[in-house]
C-alpha cells in the first residue's frame, strides 16, 4: 500500500518517490487488488509501467509492452509466479503505441481473451500495422520535403518507414470497443472509461471512484510531455487544439486527490497541478513560436524555439510532428499563416495584424 514517506517535487507528490526503479516481474500492490508492473525497454523512455488487476478468477491487465522476447520472459515469469496460474481474461489497451499494444494480440490469443480498446486505437493501429515492410510513399516523402528536410534525412525517414509493427504482436480479427464515460466492473469494483485525444486518437484512462485511482497511459506523465504530433496520412490536422481540451476536459471532470498510475515513471498524487503544468507548457510553446514566426521560417527551422538539445533520428521525426502540431494550431487559430515556395517548402510567419499569443 501507500508508503509512509512520499516525496514530494515540483507540486507533485510521490508515494514510492520519483525515481523508484521496481525489478521486473515483480509487481508492487499500489492499491487492493491493483498491481504495479514494470518492463524494461531497449530505448532512451526505457521502461513502461502495466497494471495488473485482480477481477474474479482472472487477471484484467491494462497495456502489455513490447513484442520482445524479454519482454515474453518476464511476463511467462508473471504467469507461472505472481499471477497465480490464473488466465489473463481481459486485455485493456489505452491506446495503440507499440510500448502499450505490442503483445496484446499475444496475449490474447494464449488466453483465448478479450481485447478493450477504443474505435480509434484499434483501427489506426490496424492502419499502420499494414505499412509494415513497404517502402515510404510519396505522399509522405512530399510532406517531410514540404517541412525542410534534406535529402539525406529523407534517406533516413525511408529506412526508417514502417518500423512501427516490429515490435507489435498480430492483433485479433476482432475486439470489444471501449466509448467515453462508459462503465466496467473490474474486481468488483466500477471503473469508467475517460478518453482524451492529441497524443493519440482516442486515448482511454481508468479512472476508478472508489479507489481513488486514474490509469492514465499517456495522458498523464508526472515529468515528461507525451509527443503530440501531425503526421503524414493527415497534414493539416490540428491535434494540440485536441490535446489542450482534452486536458482541461480530464482537470474538469474529475478530482484532484486522485492517486495517477502513468505508464511512465513514478504514481504520484496532484492530477490538476500536472493538467495545469502541461497546458501552460504547450502555451508557452505556441507564444514562443508565433514570436519566432516575425520571420518566414521552415519548420525544421522551426526547432530552436520549441527544442533545447540536438536533435537525430528518431527524435528529429517526433520533433518535426510536434512543430508542426504547434504550427497548425497558430494555422487555425488564424494567427501565422503558410505559403509554399516553388520548390514545394512551406514557409510559416506570423500574421502582423494578430496580437501576440496570450
Amino acid at each position: 500500500m501507500l508508503p509512509d514517506s512520499p516525496e514530494t517535487y515540483r507540486g507533485l507528490n510521490y508515494p514510492w518517490g520519483r525515481r523508484v526503479d521496481p525489478a521486473p516481474g515483480v509487481p508492487e500492490e499500489v492499491a487492493p487488488g491493483v498491481y504495479w508492473a514494470r518492463f524494461p525497454m531497449p530505448m532512451s523512455l526505457d521502461h513502461i509501467n502495466l497494471w495488473l488487476l485482480e477481477d474474479g478468477d482472472g487477471w484484467t491487465v491494462v497495456d502489455t509492452c513490447l513484442d520482445l522476447s524479454r519482454s515474453r520472459e518476464i511476463w511467462e515469469q508473471l504467469f507461472s509466479g505472481f499471477m497465480g496460474g490464473k488466465p489473463v481474461t481481459r486485455v485493456i489497451c489505452t491506446h495503440m503505441h507499440p510500448d502499450h499494444v505490442g503483445l496484446a494480440g499475444w496475449l490474447v490469443d494464449r488466453f483465448d481473451s478479450e481485447l478493450w480498446m477504443t474505435r480509434g486505437e484499434f483501427m489506426m493501429c490496424r492502419a499502420l500495422l499494414s505499412d509494415t515492410g513497404r517502402p515510404a510513399p510519396e505522399v509522405a516523402l512530399r510532406f517531410y520535403r514540404a517541412a525542410g528536410y534534406t535529402e539525406e534525412q529523407l534517406d533516413v525517414y525511408r529506412q526508417m518507414f514502417g518500423n512501427f509493427g516490429k515490435a507489435v504482436s498480430a492483433l485479433p480479427d476482432s475486439y470489444r470497443r471501449l466509448v467515453d464515460r462508459e462503465t466496467l466492473t473490474i474486481g468488483g469494483h466500477y471503473w469508467q472509461v475517460i478518453v482524451g485525444s492529441g497524443h493519440s486518437p482516442e486515448h482511454a484512462c481508468l479512472y476508478c471512484p472508489a479507489r481513488k485511482i486514474l490509469i492514465s497511459g499517456d495522458q498523464v506523465l508526472p515529468r515528461i510531455t507525451p509527443n503530440v504530433s501531425v503526421f503524414p496520412n493527415e497534414p493539416h490536422s490540428d491535434p494540440l487544439s485536441e490535446w489542450l481540451a482534452s486536458s482541461n476536459r480530464i482537470r474538469a471532470i474529475l478530482p484532484d486527490d486522485l492517486l495517477v498510475l502513468p505508464a511512465h515513471e513514478a504514481p504520484f498524487f496532484g492530477l490538476h497541478t500536472r493538467l495545469t503544468q502541461i497546458i501552460e507548457s504547450h502555451n508557452r510553446d505556441l507564444a514562443a513560436l508565433y514570436e519566432y514566426l516575425a520571420e518566414p521560417r521552415r519548420v525544421v527551422d522551426c526547432f530552436p524555439a520549441l527544442f533545447n538539445r540536438k536533435l537525430e533520428g528518431h527524435n528529429f521525426g517526433l520533433a518535426t510532428g510536434e512543430t508542426l502540431a504547434h504550427l497548425n494550431c497558430l494555422l487555425r487559430r488564424r494567427q501565422a499563416t503558410c505559403a509554399a515556395d516553388e520548390q514545394g517548402v512551406n514557409w510559416y510567419r506570423q500574421l502582423p495584424e494578430c496580437a501576440a499569443f496570450d
